[in-house]
């Protein structure tokens, strides 16, 4: 029989726990037998036998059914515990509640989203301890859950290897890739004449917008494109309300595949697939799937978790510490979500390492890191395709991603264990073997999304500094090289919101540049004409009379603009994502050339100019960011990796200088009355779920008890 190698037993000592588990067991494996025919067989005794003898008991976690990831949970859980069963495992099966970004974007929904990583990882950890669970198999689904449960694994085995106890071993098994939706012939018709309809009344941006977006996959992340561009349609009576809705509403019913997924968008979702994978915690059977597992492949991946039971090189808290490195290179190699530097930051913490964005800073700097992800959502590579490609055996994920990333330079940790059971040099020795480890097995080239040639030297997430902040990320992998030159050495004016409420409002209002911009800056004359020459990279730039500055600058773009949404760190607003500004700002083709936003908020997207969040300190906490207003003015320095505020009357006389007081000081009463109101919102969310006393995005927006907890100062490099 096999057992787990401890002389701590609760299912030994304690009988009440042998006379209430046995039904949850048969239970479970009854209806693996009634729903999926699978080969069984036990009784009640037999369960108190394995739990007697310290068989080990694997949680099987899953989502909810609420979110998409999680829609198929069933039938992987079913298969998962027959799996365990018949290796002379024990299986339990528990959910764990699972927001979906998607459904809780604009919504008040979005402020628990962040705060929903750290309860499922309380909760993982809880149930894992009340129940006495030995190791976990694990249905990653989307967003924050997949790396609030490698928290939670990270932590608790470091917690029981502390009482002497075995440790703690899990495997991870991503959800299917969702296939994108199809807009239907009929409506497609019905926007392109739309489009045409607002080219012929003098409308040229709706129309290039609604023509845009027609080119995206139809998922939910393109539905909110469309509600950006329909409403502006609506507010210039190309569209009546009646008809926006019969849009959304045809767009809506087509957008999801009926057995659910991952979101084919290379959102927090797939990214957290990337990185779990990266850790080292997901076996390659079930790495990039189009359909749910089958039970050969699940039978694999429970045979190896099986395998690396007792062995303290496979406990979760080592994989998470020996991988990181190969996760940071990955992400940035993949141009992965911005929220993930937070996660991941979240990870070492909690498998006990004093670790910082800095630290993850100094990891992705180490050595340039290429782009080798060609992945478009409008000229078909998305990761649905990707999935394919790894489904039908013409490159092998990621084993294939770190095979590209050693063969361009760039070190990889690959003696660090995986929960394959071999490390990742075994790894890619057996796909050298095999023949299909080159990202070139996929022989179309127009058709390859990881590449062996990368598009271009540098990817990933820079950490910026200023000298109105501490630090703040920006997803530089997101924009091209010739998109870059448009914004790096710019000085922007800043159009400054309390709110993301506010900012979705004005970013929807049709008259929001054409009407209210300019006075909502109030710059002088020759401000503007000190911004245009400077981001013209003119010598002068007074030929342009003062009545036509303004309306030449817009045309050009050389006005450019810092929308700064503030109030929305983690202990202001619960840190909600600023995709849907975002969004907006990408679906108008005339304010994307002229923005840049920045906020205190989280990001897992990119915008076409630059998506600058995780502002720190946050404005409830006093920083910079509660103090600017509208008409300052920045300097944009994304390859000096800066952003700092600028003294306007120096500027004008066409000087480069920094803010020359103390900004908190200066604006002493207008911080005062906006922490007011900060306080005042923050009231519109739960007080159980308001995180108050977490640390800042810089690390990780963890709980007090577990920042203080990682004392461990430890070396992160190869």
């Amino acid at each position: 029989m096999i057992t787990i190698q401890s002389t701590y037993n609760p299912y030994r000592d304690n009988v009440q726990g042998k006379a209430n588990e046995p039904i949850c067991v048969a239970g479970l494996l009854d209806r693996a037998r009634r729903i999926l025919g699978l080969g069984v067989q036990c009784d009640l005794g037999d369960v108190w036998d394995r739990l007697e003898s310290n068989a080990p008991r694997i949680a099987i976690i899953g989502g909810s059914p609420d979110h998409p990831a999680h829609v198929m949970d069933l039938e992987t859980t079913l298969r998962a515990a027959a799996a365990i069963w018949n290796r002379g495992g024990v299986p339990f099966a528990f959910g764990v509640p699972a927001v979906c970004d998607g459904t809780a974007q604009s919504t008040r929904g979005m402020c628990y989203s962040l705060q929903s990583r750290n309860a499922v990882t309380q909760m993982v950890v809880n149930q894992m301890e009340g129940q006495s669970y030995h190791g976990a198999f694990v249905i990653q689904g989307c967003d924050k859950t997949p790396m609030a449960i490698v928290c939670a694994l990270a932590l608790l085995d470091r917690t029981r290897r502390a009482r002497g106890e075995p440790p703690v071993f899990a495997t991870f098994a991503p959800a299917h890739v969702l296939k994108g939706g199809t807009i239907p012939a009929d409506l497609r018709a019905d926007l392109t004449a739309l489009a045409d309809r607002a080219d012929s009344l003098g409308h040229a941006d709706i129309a290039t917008d609604i023509r845009d977006t027609l080119e995206y996959i139809l998922q939910c992340s393109s539905n909110q494109s469309f509600q950006g561009v329909l409403t502006r349609a609506v507010g210039l009576g190309l569209l009546t309300r009646t008809q926006h809705k019969d849009f959304e509403k045809r767009l809506a019913v087509n957008t999801c595949d009926a057995q659910g997924g991952i979101c084919a968008f290379h959102g927090t979702g797939n990214s957290s697939r990337d990185m779990v994978a990266a850790l080292g915690l997901v076996h390659p059977a079930v790495e990039f799937l189009t359909d749910p597992p089958t039970q050969s492949q699940v039978d694999v991946v429970v045979a190896s978790l099986m395998a690396i039971r007792d062995d303290p090189r496979f406990g979760a808290s080592a994989l998470v510490r020996e991988n990181l490195p190969n996760a940071v290179r990955v992400h940035s190699a993949l141009g992965g979500s911005t929220n993930l530097v937070m996660h991941l930051v979240a990870a070492m913490i909690h498998a006990g390492v004093n670790f910082s964005l800095h630290d993850l800073d100094a990891i992705h700097r180490e050595t340039p890191i290429p782009d080798i992800f060609n992945y478009s959502l409008t000229e078909g590579r998305d990761v649905f395709a990707l999935a394919q490609q790894c489904c039908a055996g013409q490159i092998r994920g990621m084993e294939t991603v770190l095979h590209e990333l050693t063969r361009n330079g760039v070190p990889m940790t690959l003696d660090a264990p995986t929960v394959a059971g071999k490390t990742w040099r075994e790894r890619l020795d057996e796909g050298r073997a095999a023949g299909n480890l080159s990202a070139d097995g996929v022989t179309d080239p127009s058709k390859r999304i990881i590449l062996s040639t990368p598009r271009r030297a540098i990817s990933g997430v820079d950490v910026l500094a200023a000298n109105w902040f501490e630090s703040a990320v920006v997803k530089i992998s997101g924009m091209p090289d010739a998109q870059l030159n448009e914004f790096d050495e710019q000085v922007e004016a800043v159009v400054y919101f309390e709110n993301e409420d506010d900012a979705n409002a004005a970013l929807l209002d049709v008259k929001f540049v054409s009407g209210k911009l300019e006075a909502r800056l109030g710059l002088t004359f020759e401000t503007l004409r000190a911004i245009h020459t400077h981001n013209s990279r003119r010598a002068r730039g007074d030929e342009i009379p003062a009545d036509e500055l303004l309306p030449a600058m817009l045309k050009g773009g050389t006005l450019k603009i810092a929308i700064v949404v503030s109030g929305q760190g983690p202990e202001a607003y619960g840190m909600p994502e600023m995709a849907t500004p975002n969004l907006y700002i990408n679906a108008d083709v005339f304010l994307r050339r002229l923005t840049t936003l920045i906020s205190d908020g989280r990001y897992s997207g990119v915008s076409y100019g630059a998506a600058v969040g995780h502002v720190t300190p946050e404005a409830a906490r006093g920083g910079g960011i509660l103090y600017l207003r509208d008409g300052d003015l920045l300097h944009l320095r994304l390859r000096a990796r800066r952003i700092d505020l600028l003294d306007p009357s120096a500027f004008a006389r066409g000087e480069i200088r920094s803010w020359p007081g103390d900004l908190a000081a200066d604006r002493a009463e207008l911080g005062r009355e906006r922490l007011a109101r900060i306080q005042k919102r923050r009231m519109e969310i739960a007080p159980t779920n308001q995180m108050i006393g977490y640390s800042d995005a810089a690390h990780g927006v963890v709980p007090p008890a577990v920042m203080a907890a990682a004392g461990e100062r430890v070396e992160i490099t190869k």
